[in-house]
């Protein structure tokens, strides 16, 4: 896909107003929290370039001796590239930023090196520039914000990525759910990271926020998103649970049709409203497909 270095502000449609939604083209949703104490920017997007139009959207806030604070919350490129603007050698506008322990694994993977020199190279006009910087302040699994008027809780929430991280803010009820929950579905990379992910989507459940905005996800929908993702995987395991017991493997051949082998096709398996139906074809055929074998070899392993 291409990538550009549009940034914009989306409107409010009923969140709290401390809240602000910036937008990096269809790509990702990230936040900023006004708080009495903190301007709170929740992840940094793509490149310096989005980095700084976030930093010109939290500007205006920066008033009555508010700080500059940045939060990660996972080491996905399209959360954290933009961190250069923040730390670092060459910093626009220092400021700490907090990040889960885990994180920095996932920075110095050989496998996150070798995608930014992909990256560099295929679209330099947006990365050619990329410094990549890590974390500052790191966590395991919570850490607490109290700004004053509104108490930003980070907190584990795995799956997607071993070191990903959710925020609840008690005050308002909102939850910041970052790639937790995504329109159709998360996805766990890897086949451990599965079940951790089905657990977050639990606990964020449990917490019973009134308001939820994800990064992956339209502004309108609202808590039910994570409840929709859960009903998706007990579909998907349940018809995996039937596969087995009629012979199918629990890794079947890449050339196999495993979505016919399961018997569960998309639509069977998400809600029939038009944001389910309106997804990038990828998600219907090989995007489904994944996490069916993704759960054929977890339940392989119980």
């Amino acid at each position: 896909m291409g990538h550009t270095n549009d940034v914009q502000l989306v409107p409010n449609q009923g969140w709290d107003e401390r809240i602000v939604v910036c937008r990096n083209d269809e790509l990702v949703d990230t936040f900023i929290v006004v708080t009495e104490r903190y301007v709170v920017l929740v992840d940094t997007m793509i490149n310096a370039a989005t980095g700084e139009k976030l930093l010109d959207a939290a500007r205006p806030h920066l008033t009555n001796g508010r700080q500059l604070l940045v939060v990660n919350t996972h080491a996905d490129y399209d959360h954290v590239w933009g961190n250069q603007v923040f730390t670092g050698p060459e910093a626009l506008y220092p400021a700490p930023v907090i990040g889960r322990r885990l994180s920095v694994d996932q920075f110095n993977a050989p496998k996150s090196q070798a995608f930014i020199q992909q990256m560099m190279a295929e679209e330099p006009d947006i990365f050619g520039d990329l410094r990549p910087a890590l974390p500052t302040i790191l966590f395991d699994e919570r850490l607490v914000i109290d700004g004053g008027d509104l108490t930003l809780e980070l907190f584990a929430a795995p799956g997607h990525t071993p070191d990903h991280a959710a925020i609840y803010i008690a005050e308002i009820n909102t939850l910041l759910a970052a790639d937790a929950a995504e329109v159709p579905f998360p996805f766990a990379r890897r086949v451990d990271g599965l079940p951790q992910m089905r657990e977050s989507l639990a606990k964020m459940a449990a917490l019973d926020p009134a308001t939820v905005l994800y990064c992956h996800a339209p502004v309108t929908i609202g808590p039910q998103l994570i409840y929709d993702n859960m009903t998706y995987f007990d579909k998907v395991e349940a018809a995996c649970r039937a596969a087995l017991t009629r012979g199918v493997p629990t890794e079947p051949a890449e050339d196999e049709v495993v979505v016919t082998l399961v018997g569960l096709s998309y639509d069977e398996a998400t809600p029939s409203g038009e944001q389910w139906q309106n997804v990038h074809e990828y998600y219907r055929t090989k995007g489904h497909a994944t996490q069916m074998r993704t759960m054929l070899e977890w339940l392989g392993g119980q």
